[in-house]
Parts: C-alpha cells; sequence; structure tokens
C-alpha cells in the first residue's frame, strides 16, 4: 500500500474510531493502518489539524517533516454512512 492510500485510510477510520469510542472493529482496523504507517512507510508524529475545506495530516518520516491534505468530505463519508445505517448503531 502506498503511503497516500494508507494516510488516507487510518485518517478516515480514525474519524470512525474517535467518534463510536465503543467500536472494537474500528479501533482494531486503526491500529492496522498505524501499523502500516509505522512499519511499511517509517512515519511519526502524526498530527491531524482541521482546516476546513480540509484535514491536514502532518507528520515525520525519519525527522523530517511532512503534511497531506485529504477533503473533510471525503474522510468523514465512511463514518456518515455508517451512522446513517441503522444495522450499525
Amino acid at each position: 500500500m502506498n503511503l497516500q492510500d494508507a494516510l488516507y485510510n487510518w485518517l478516515t477510520i480514525k474519524k470512525v474510531s474517535d467518534e463510536r469510542k465503543d467500536d472494537h472493529a474500528a479501533k482494531d482496523t486503526l491500529d492496522f493502518f498505524e501499523e502500516i504507517l509505522r512499519d511499511d512507510h517509517a512515519v511519526t508524529d502524526k498530527q491531524i489539524e482541521l482546516e476546513p475545506p480540509f484535514y491536514i495530516i502532518h507528520y515525520k518520516i525519519e525527522g523530517k517533516e511532512y503534511k497531506k491534505q485529504f477533503p473533510i468530505e471525503l474522510i468523514d463519508a465512511l463514518y456518515e454512512s455508517i451512522e446513517s445505517e441503522p444495522k450499525y448503531n
């Protein structure tokens, strides 16, 4: 999995996990993507900034700082889909 996809998936499931504290599947999935970022891409020090219309992830690789932005509506779509589905609530 490339770095951009890993960051996107991590941020998307982090939104779900943060909003649904008792959702163990979301937490397990978040842990999986954190492992990919750490082990496959050497990403450390992840921080999320909300700057509409984007989420911005600040992170480091080997001490060098980077940032990547994703549209809020794209990241929030999974959470909103889960919340709108009665079988998940």
